[in-house]
């Protein structure tokens, strides 16, 4: 009987001592994620989709990871605030999609200052480098879009007289895709952009710089819309000019996009976007976490930029293509 409770000791104590060591080693990695603002369902995406995986890649790895969040609201100086916040917390890593690439360059400073890695996500500093970027080949992305929209005009005999909607310039994004837009238009020779329109990411703009240049320019027969997040600004100014049509109308505008949002992804199963490049939320958000962790542990030689691809889609591939965030979250 001692012998028992003798055996039945030590078992206890191995048992104790391994759930000790196992608890010792999950580690918890507290992250400070920054958004510039909250108003788009590709943002709350990529929350969901960091979180989400998060805990999958925690479960096999031995960590945990705690996400202290705040929003900026679009406001520069506020979120500089929430920035200083996050550091004065002493979390492990910042995490920030910058509403002004030159001035998130303060807070990479303060950042690295205070021994806290800093990432910037989906928007690139213009100023001071991070320790890491992360985001979607914006230039690639418009190169892969302008490419198809190339061939596809030069297979059905058109000469394209284009608009081109710009995004906020202040944005690295809306810069390298409007690079690219040019950099293939110079090369094919398909097409001739007519005229810019700036948008500042505001979907009034799109509306209202859409219809002034379908009136400016009557004969425009394409466009390139430098995101389709908020294209049914762009649809209602296509409608007032009796512009809006699907492929094969002869009223139809040859329309090259970038994303595949909610929006762009309606009007593309409509038939009113020809091809599109996707902004993969998904595996930004898995190379977020892949880029966090060593970051946080103090690892190096990862490199500064993990930039995703995007896939080529159009009306007839879209609604097949895995993991299309698109489908799961409505504006």
């Amino acid at each position: 009987m001692k012998k028992i409770l003798l055996w039945l000791l030590v078992l206890t104590m191995c048992v104790s001592m391994v759930s000790s060591f196992s608890l010792a080693e999950v580690r918890t990695i507290r992250v400070g994620l920054s958004w510039n603002e909250k108003i788009h369902s590709l943002i709350q995406a990529w929350q969901e989709y960091m979180q989400q995986y998060g805990k999958e890649y925690g479960a096999k790895n031995g960590i945990k990871f705690e996400w202290i969040i705040n929003v900026a609201e679009g406001d520069p100086a506020r979120q500089q605030a929430n920035i200083e916040d996050l550091i004065s917390q002493k979390v492990d890593v910042i995490i920030a999609r910058a509403q002004d690439a030159a001035a998130i360059g303060a807070s990479i400073k303060a950042a690295k200052d205070a021994g806290i890695p800093f990432i910037t996500f989906d928007r690139e500093s213009s100023t001071v480098k991070p320790d890491a970027h992360i985001g979607a080949d914006s230039y690639s992305q418009s190169i892969s879009t302008s490419e198809y929209f190339a061939d596809l005009l030069k297979k059905n005999g058109v000469k394209g007289k284009a608009i081109e909607v710009l995004g906020d310039l202040v944005d690295m994004n809306a810069a390298y895709r409007s690079q690219g837009w040019h950099e293939v238009e110079k090369e094919r020779g398909q097409w001739e952009t007519l005229i810019q329109v700036p948008t500042e990411w505001k979907p009034e703009k799109f509306r209202s710089g859409v219809s002034a240049a379908l009136a400016a320019h009557p004969e425009a027969n394409c466009m390139f819309v430098a995101s389709d997040f908020c294209f049914s600004s762009v649809e209602s100014a296509l409608a007032e000019a009796g512009r809006l049509a699907p492929i094969g109308d002869p009223k139809h505008i040859w329309i090259a996009a970038q994303d595949v949002n909610p929006q762009g992804y309606e009007a593309m199963l409509k038939g009113y976007i020809d091809v599109a490049t996707t902004y993969d939320a998904y595996f930004h958000a898995v190379e977020a976490i892949r880029v966090i962790v060593p970051l946080a542990l103090g690892e190096i030689g990862l490199g500064t930029r993990h930039l995703v691809p995007g896939r080529v889609a159009t009306p007839d591939t879209v609604s097949d293509m895995p993991y299309m965030w698109a489908k799961e979250y409505k504006d």
